[in-house]
Formats: C-alpha cells, structure tokens, sequence
C-alpha cells in the first residue's frame, strides 16, 4: 500500500449531454478552468475526452493538440487522453490520438457490452496501440471492464514485454452494465488476478461511485473520479463540478490516511517522462 493516493478526474467523457448537464466541460476554456480547480482540489492525474463545436464526442488531431498543449501551459496535471473516444469511433483515429503526444493514454484490453452499446477493442487493435505507446514514450493506462479484461493484460505483456516506464498501472472501471460489478468481492476478484507489482485505480460508475471509492481506499488502491463516470453527488442531487468529486476524494483518501498525491510525486510512481 502506497502512502499517497493517486487521483484522476475525467471531467467530460463522450456520453453526457451538455444540453443536460450544463455543468459538463466540453469547450477548451471550460476544461482548462475544470483542470486548474481539480488540481487544487488533489487531482493529479486528468483524462482527458474533447468535444466539437457542437459539443459532441470528437478525435480531431489538431483539436486534441490544442488541448493538451493548454493544460500543460496551466497545470502540472498528467495529461492521460482517452483512445476509447465514442464507441461509433474507427480504430485508426483512436490509435492517432497518440499524435497529440500526451503523456499517458488509456489502453483498454477488451471488447465489453457497454449499456446498450458494444465498446470494440480486438485483439490486433489493443496490439497496435500497445507498441505504438512503446514506440513513442506513452504510458498506458491499462483499462479493465472485466476479469477477462485482465487475462488479455497478461497475454499483452508476455507477449510484447513492460510499458514505457517500466510500470504497470491498470484502472478497474465498475458499475458498467456488461462489465465488473461495482463491488467488493469483484474488486478483490480483479486485483488478486493482476500481474505482480501491478497497481491499480478504480473507477465506480453512477451510483457505484462513493462504494468503489472506499472499497479501493480500503484495498490500497487508487482513485478515478468526475463526471465523465457519475452526474449525481447523492440522491436526488446532480454534481455540481468535477471539483466537487475531486474534494470528496481527495477527503476521503486524507481521511484514510493515504492523502492525494502530488502530481510530481504521481510522474515517478507512473514512470512518465520529466
């Protein structure tokens, strides 16, 4: 168990309707406003969807670019962008967001009915994109809906060896209809079945949020939260900002005596770049 914890926030996603969630960042000023308050809130870490003009789910590269380059110009924030996008998205276009150069993607290891939806990730996809992170210096994120999310990391690392920092880094996402429950005897499954010396997050969604955060607080984990994941703070009353998410988090990992991490001490632990 480490002494910090590590907290990502994924502010936006491709799912929520801003016409819904006025609250849901989806210009570059409101992200990089969103950034700079969860920073301060214990965020170290920020994975990163953007949206168009329009407010919908988009990949464009040199928009991507533009993103990544003001959040590094206004935080200290790892930049982590997601290649999941949409699940209407071409693989090419998720394996060029590495284009944009962040300094960490996800990298999730299977396909997952996701709702209604079938989230694509085969097995020649999650390899092009693998060696692509080690080609360019990437670290992943390795991404987990399921046990047999984890057997595929397995396959992945015997097969093309560590990633680009050496260390394994996975995040547990729970509560998605079609994947990993969003609870304790499904958080213990996954992380006994992770590779040696793996470290992990998790992610609960919806209504799972608050319980998969203290499983994983309990279990030494780490921690993803935002609104990309969850709309609802409690019951009956909608998030106010991904701040807000961010400062129970970090609360509640200070609480456990594991307080958030610091984003320079969060760049050793992941192996990423200086």
């Amino acid at each position: 168990m480490t002494a910090a914890t590590l907290i990502t926030v994924a502010p936006t996603g491709a799912e929520a309707d801003k016409t819904r969630t006025p609250a849901l960042p989806v210009t570059l000023d409101e992200l990089v406003a969103t950034a700079i308050a969860c920073q301060a809130a214990g965020a170290a870490v920020i994975h990163v969807h953007i949206r168009d003009d329009k407010a919908r789910p988009t990949l464009d590269l040199p928009r991507l670019k533009d993103t990544v380059a003001a959040l590094r110009a206004h935080t200290s924030l790892i930049v982590q962008l997601s290649t999941g996008g949409a699940v209407t998205d071409p693989y090419e276009d998720r394996l060029n967001v590495l284009q944009a150069a962040p300094d960490a993607c996800s990298l999730t290891c299977g396909t997952v009915n996701f709702g209604d939806d079938v989230f694509m990730n085969p097995w020649g996809f999650i390899t092009d994109l693998y060696q692509a992170t080690q080609e360019k210096g990437i670290v992943p994120e390795f991404e987990l809906f399921d046990l047999g999310h984890v057997v595929t990391l397995h396959r992945l690392l015997s097969a093309y060896g560590p990633p680009h920092g050496g260390h394994i880094h996975c995040d547990l996402v729970m509560g998605v209809p079609g994947g990993f429950d969003g609870d304790l005897r499904t958080m213990a499954a996954a992380i006994q079945a992770l590779p040696d010396g793996a470290t992990w997050s998790a992610t609960g969604i919806g209504r799972t949020s608050v319980p998969v955060l203290l499983a994983a607080l309990s279990a030494g984990g780490h921690l993803r939260v935002g609104m990309e994941d969850t709309l609802t703070f409690a019951k009956g009353r909608p998030v106010r900002d991904n701040a807000e998410l961010v400062t129970r988090a970090a609360s509640a990992a200070t609480l456990a005596q594991r307080p958030p991490m610091t984003t320079a001490a969060a760049r050793t632990f992941l192996g990423i770049d200086d």
